[in-house]
């Protein structure tokens, strides 16, 4: 193989200082599919660049699998492959894929989730009150990681003051790329064992004294008339966990930074908070939580005009997908939050939840939290500053900030600035 002209996407070290942008444009003016070399691993993979491309493979579990070597973009032995990640949902194909999802789907409905928005609107609010007199927060644990992880703590039935153990928990379990975060991939297979005890009791619980919540439809459930094992109940806590928190929040943080580097667009959002649901539409386009994802081909095709082979790493790159310039324009590289006003067709193209069989199932959830943050952000926490330059966490998997100090001017008396 000839030497790849372009950083390796499964490089943590490609992400340190955030989202390579220009890298991804030039990768994507190179063709929709582009064969890359992963020198850290040893396995060679396609990254796919282009909308269309993506939606074709997400939408043929049948000739790319995400069961076959997980959907995950990191490489896992066999053993843990079939042991571990299989009981996933994540890491499932049809038709057991769809048996699996159709169990929590109730709780994420849009008629569902539309029911959560007081409750989550009060919790907002409390965390804006917790930092506003200050002027000051570190931003991503203060305010961006707090209501997403109440928010999914409350669906599964875990006590709100066990939240820190969670919120510790899942930065071990995603970023144990990261020195700073984790000091091993045995850190975050430890971290992954404590849930599952706690999932164990919270179970146990359940037993006792029945619960109406996703922990609950989960214990409750039956796939192909037997109760879920203990193996694929424990996985998918995690998931609904990891997912339902860890993105979201990564997503606000972001969404933050984007409008403190254009403050222009933040004062536009202050003079017209009528725009902030739609321009959630573009900071979950600009930065989405999960930066790719993996399939495995299972049979010899055509792709973007690559001839890929059986068991070949197929790479779903979406945050080089969400700047696709045949879909979004020729400023798809420029973040702009009146983008919803002039494409109103924005939140169908998106490709930040996936698309096809795996497509996000908490969407709505994502989307109802991010617009109430920053209905609450945005009027409250006035002229923020950077009091320090952004740390980005060390991921090739996850989006995410580890820190990010800012200033603001205090709130006085009333919450009206």
């Amino acid at each position: 193989m000839s030497q790849c002209p372009f950083a390796n996407l499964l490089d943590p070290d490609t992400y340190a200082e955030g989202m390579p942008y220009e890298s991804l444009r030039e990768l994507r003016n190179a063709g929709p599919v582009v064969r890359m070399e992963d020198p850290l691993t040893g396995v060679p993979y396609w990254v796919v660049t282009r909308q269309a491309e993506l939606d074709y493979v997400s939408k043929n579990p049948a000739l790319f699998s995400s069961a076959e070597r997980t959907a995950f973009p990191m490489e896992f032995d066999q053993d843990m492959v079939e042991g571990i990640h299989r009981s996933t949902i994540i890491n499932m194909d049809p038709p057991l894929h769809q048996k699996v999802r159709r169990i929590v789907r109730n709780a994420f409905t849009p008629k569902r989730v539309e029911s959560y928005e007081p409750k989550f609107r009060e919790h907002a609010g409390r965390i804006v009150d917790a930092v506003a007199k200050r002027g000051e927060c570190e931003f991503v644990e203060e305010v961006a990681a707090e209501l997403p992880l109440i928010a999914i703590l409350e669906l599964l039935g875990v006590p709100l003051e066990d939240r820190k153990k969670f919120f510790d928990w899942t930065n071990t379990m995603i970023f144990a790329d990261d020195p700073d975060m984790s000091t091993s991939e045995l850190e975050g297979q430890m971290a992954s064992l404590e849930v599952i005890q706690y999932a164990m009791q919270l179970a146990e619980q359940h037993r006792k004294q029945p619960m109406d919540n996703i922990t609950g439809a989960l214990l409750d459930a039956k796939l192909d008339g037997e109760p879920l094992s203990d193996d694929v109940f424990g996985w998918m806590f995690i998931l609904i966990l990891v997912g339902g928190n860890e993105s979201t929040r990564t997503v606000i943080a972001q969404g933050m930074r984007l409008l403190m580097e254009h403050p222009d667009q933040l004062q536009y959002l202050v003079d017209n908070p009528d725009r902030i649901a739609g321009a959630c539409e573009e900071i979950l386009r600009y930065n989405t939580a999960f930066i790719s994802m993996r399939r495995t081909a299972m049979e010899d095709l055509e792709l973007g005009g690559q001839q890929i082979n059986k068991g070949d790493k197929v790479l779903l790159h979406y945050h080089t997908i969400n700047m696709d310039e045949s879909v979004f324009g020729d400023d798809a590289m420029d973040f702009d939050v009146t983008r919803p006003e002039r494409m109103p067709d924005l939140y169908n193209q998106l490709r930040s939840f996936g698309i096809g069989q795996h497509f996000c199932i908490g969407s709505h959830l994502a989307r109802l939290e991010l617009r109430i943050m920053f209905e609450e952000i945005i009027p409250r926490l006035r002229n923020p500053r950077f009091a320090a330059p952004p740390r980005y966490v060390r991921s090739f998997f996850v989006n995410a900030m580890k820190e990010m100090r800012i200033t603001f001017d205090p709130e006085r008396d009333s919450k009206a600035a």
